[in-house]
């Protein structure tokens, strides 16, 4: 998912989706799941310079990812659409209101219970082996950029450093997720359940396992037939609601948890044993996936009320 937090950020990416040929290219991408550059030419009935124009465009913005494939004709530029979603705010609700940010590194989870296959690895390594369990609790975790596991649940404590005599009124949780499949499968469903605070909020059913394509940010040493990439899931809690990508989930609203400045808030994300789709989750951290990012967070907060005398 593409979050675009204003129109004017957004200005570029309108410009690289106004145009009528363009739009037939992410059509025929995504009905093909990629295609190289010469397919993609002649399927649109273009010469390969102009196609180079447009695809860089559609590149710039995000939407569109080229890779090189070797084959036995050669060496061929593969074209694919790596979005799912694209979310724009058109009124930036909370202009005015005070926000804290911050960012959790996938390994720095507080509790957890996994089950194999699982493993962690940082951004040049893997940390100990892979399917025992016993390494989630390695002191290397802290450095891991990757996590996954079949079952189980990874449990974070948000940092809460607002100022005092505030109260939270929204939180933001953004990150790259995927399932997680023995080698890679781009259909592997997964339901992957949010809590916080130890109250369910809501759950979003991963489609895959994706390893299609290397990762923009996954490191050259990350093994070819693993996970790659995953969707950048945005977890929203506020007055009106839980929603996933600006789609409501539940009522569960940041009401329900009276939370304060002095508050400890705990997120965790989970696949249970009886959920429909057990399928796993992978969790992407900076150096790996397609978005350069760890878990963030953003939390907006307001002054507490003063009780009338």
């Amino acid at each position: 998912m593409l979050h675009i937090k204003s129109l004017d950020e957004g200005l570029e990416l309108f410009k690289a989706l106004g145009s009528e040929i363009r739009i037939d290219v992410i059509k025929i991408l995504l009905e093909n799941n990629g295609m190289n550059m010469n397919e993609l030419a002649s399927k649109l009935q273009i010469t390969n310079g102009a196609l180079t124009s447009h695809i860089r465009k559609l590149e710039e913005c995000g939407i569109v990812t080229v890779s090189n494939e070797t084959s036995g004709h050669g060496n061929q530029k593969i074209c694919s659409v790596h979005l799912d979603k694209i979310l724009i705010d058109v009124q930036n609700e909370n202009k005015d209101e005070d926000v804290y940010t911050t960012d959790i590194k996938v390994g720095l989870y507080s509790d957890y219970q996994v089950y194999p296959t699982c493993g962690l690895a940082s951004s040049s390594k893997l940390i100990g082996e892979v399917d025992d369990t016993r390494y989630f609790s390695h002191p290397e975790r802290y450095e891991a950029d990757i996590l996954w596991f079949t079952k189980g649940y990874v449990e974070y404590m948000i940092p809460n450093f607002i100022p005092y005599n505030q109260k939270i009124d929204e939180i933001c949780i953004s990150a790259e997720l995927s399932s997680e499949a023995p080698g890679i499968n781009n259909v592997w469903p997964s339901d992957i359940y949010f809590y916080m605070n130890n109250t369910f909020l809501g759950s979003w059913t991963s489609p895959g396992d994706f390893g299609d394509v290397k990762g923009i940010f996954t490191p050259d040493w990350w093994f070819p037939n693993w996970n790659q990439y995953g969707l950048l899931k945005m977890l929203v809690i506020n007055h009106k609601g839980t929603f996933i990508d600006g789609l409501q989930i539940s009522d569960v609203t940041i009401d329900s948890f009276n939370l304060t400045s002095k508050s400890t808030i705990k997120f965790k994300l989970e696949v249970p044993e009886n959920a429909e789709h057990v399928g796993g989750l992978t969790i992407f951290g900076r150096n790996f996936g397609n978005y350069n990012q760890d878990i963030d967070v953003k939390i907006g907060y307001s002054p507490i009320a003063e009780n009338p005398q």
